[in-house]
């Protein structure tokens, strides 16, 4: 349990150091460092994420960083999403849920790897793609547990119109409200199926995972943005083709 526990430091230390991109880590930890079943350990994953972007959040909207309309064009689509991402869950293998969790994963290191000038602050865009773009990352969300801070991040200064430091704060707000609403409908849902949620693990991963962010915030400001990202992205590939070799032949027998 000892490497699960550093595992939860390292998902804070890293959104602390990146603003987005640490929550990706809960799943793995969860499922090949606790040993908790796919399913159980998305649900799980939704808490842990929410609990610790709605506290991340809370400096940025003391700082009045947050752009509370965002908030509502983006994450009211979005939590519909997850609810919807969560309830098709139902129908969806565990292995499956594993693989396309690996394809989010490359796609973030992708999104990671990428020179962050691509985001530049450009007009903003009709509202309708603002609210279909957060439903599908919604639906992403609750499929495979991930706050998905890595696609709102950008989706928020692509489509909204945002420059960064309102993007981040707002991110971290719609993060958690997609978490809720996801970890809500798998309340219902890890019954039926024979699950259990274990509160004990969600608080203390939470608890450590704010522990960490806190110092990953201070451990930032000594190292190179670039640096710190495209380490990171090196990681989640690594990661993600773990994961879906892993994963891989339970789907092709499944």
């Amino acid at each position: 349990m000892l490497l699960a526990w550093a595992g939860a430091v390292l998902i804070g230390l890293a959104l602390g150091m990146l603003g987005s991109g640490g929550s990706i880590l809960t799943v793995p930890i969860l499922v090949y460092l606790v040993g908790e079943p796919d399913k159980l350990a998305i649900a799980e994953s939704l808490a842990i994420v929410g609990l610790i972007a709605l506290v991340g959040a809370i400096p940025y909207a003391l700082k009045r960083q947050i752009d509370w309309v965002s908030v509502l064009w983006f994450g009211l689509p979005g939590m519909a999403g997850t609810y919807l991402g969560a309830y098709l869950s139902r129908w969806v293998p565990g292995a499956w849920q594993l693989g396309l969790f690996a394809v989010v994963m490359l796609l973030a290191a992708y999104m990671m790897f990428r020179p962050q000038q691509a985001l530049a602050r450009p007009p903003k865009r009709a509202p309708f793609k603002i609210l279909l773009e957060g439903l599908a990352v919604g639906v992403l969300t609750g499929l495979v547990g991930v706050g998905g801070g890595f696609l709102i991040v950008p989706a928020l200064v692509l489509l909204g119109g945002l420059p960064m430091h309102l993007a981040v704060g707002t991110s971290l707000v719609v993060v958690a409200m997609k978490s809720a609403s996801g970890f809500y409908k798998y309340l219902h849902l890890l019954p039926e199926q024979g699950y259990t949620l274990h509160w004990n693990l969600i608080g203390l991963f939470a608890a450590l995972g704010i522990v960490g962010s806190l110092f990953g915030g201070r451990i930032a400001a000594s190292i190179p943005q670039l640096t710190l990202r495209r380490g990171f992205a090196g990681f989640l590939l690594l990661m993600g083709v773990f994961i879906l070799w892993q994963s891989l032949p339970r789907v092709l027998h499944g």
